[in-house]
C-alpha cells in the first residue's frame, strides 16, 4: 500500500461572532494578508467564512456565528474541563521576526508572553480577540529530518515503535 504525502495544514477553521474584530486583528495586527472571503448567500444560512493567510499555501479560517457565545480565555497548555481545542501555533521564519510580532502584540495591547524556548521551538504566546490562544513558534530543527523524542515514560504505542 502506498504511503500518503501529507503537504501540511490547508486550514484551521475557527468560530467568532465578530468577523469585523477578527479581520482587523489577523490582518492588521498581525499581518496576515485575507485571502478569501465567502458566504451570505442563502438567507437560511447567514453566515461568513474569511480565510488569512499564514503562508505556503495554509490559511487559518473564521466562521461568523453572530449569536454564538465564545469561551472565555484559557491559557495554553493549562487542561480546561473536558477535550477541546487548546490552542493554534502559527510558525514564522525567524527569531527575529518572532520578537518583532511579540512588539507588535504588546504595542496593540495584547497580553503577550515573553519568547519561551521549549528546546523544539521558540515560542510567545497570545489571545485573540474571541479568547482563542495563539502560539507563534520558530522552529529549533527540522522535525521531518531530525524527529525528537524527550518524554522520559512514553506511552506503549511509542515505546513499541521505539523498540523496532
Amino acid at each position: 500500500m502506498a504511503s500518503i504525502n501529507y503537504a501540511g495544514l490547508n486550514h484551521l477553521a475557527l468560530v467568532t461572532n465578530d468577523m469585523d474584530k477578527t479581520v482587523r486583528f489577523y490582518r492588521d495586527v498581525l499581518q496576515m494578508p485575507l485571502v478569501g472571503t465567502t458566504g451570505n448567500r442563502d438567507e437560511g444560512y447567514p453566515h461568513r467564512h474569511y480565510f488569512l493567510s499564514i503562508g505556503r499555501g495554509a490559511s487559518i479560517a473564521f466562521f461568523e456565528w453572530q449569536d454564538v457565545e465564545l469561551p472565555g480565555r484559557k491559557d495554553s497548555g493549562i487542561p480546561a474541563s473536558g477535550i477541546q481545542f487548546d490552542h493554534v501555533s502559527i510558525g514564522v521564519g525567524s527569531d527575529d521576526d518572532l520578537e518583532a510580532l511579540r512588539k507588535r502584540l504588546s504595542d496593540f495591547g495584547s497580553d503577550v508572553s515573553e519568547v519561551v524556548d521549549h528546546g523544539l521551538v521558540r515560542s510567545v504566546y497570545a489571545t485573540d480577540p474571541n479568547g482563542i490562544s495563539i502560539e507563534f513558534s520558530v522552529s529549533a530543527r527540522d522535525l521531518d529530518a531530525e524527529p525528537w523524542f524527550d518524554d522520559a515514560k512514553p506511552v506503549p504505542a511509542v515505546q513499541q515503535s521505539q523498540a523496532s
